[in-house]
């Protein structure tokens, strides 16, 4: 939740600051989670031991597309 807030504030001033800035969130990004991450504010996700600790990398993915559709 605190990584929440900092990610809420962080997009407040991209916002503010009238630039097109990118958001990217590194850690922590799993499928149950990446929708909460991404109405924070965050638009871009790094994800790795979430999709390479899964013999399925595909659907891992395809997850997560789904809860960011």
């Amino acid at each position: 939740d605190s990584a929440l807030r900092k990610i809420e504030a962080v997009r407040k001033r991209i916002d503010a600051s009238g630039k097109d800035i990118r958001l990217e969130v590194d850690g922590g990004i799993k499928a149950d989670n990446i929708r909460r991450v991404a109405d924070a504010g965050a638009d871009t996700f790094v994800a790795g031991s979430a999709i390479f600790g899964k013999p399925d990398y595909k659907s891992v993915i395809d997850a997560m597309r789904v809860q960011l559709a």
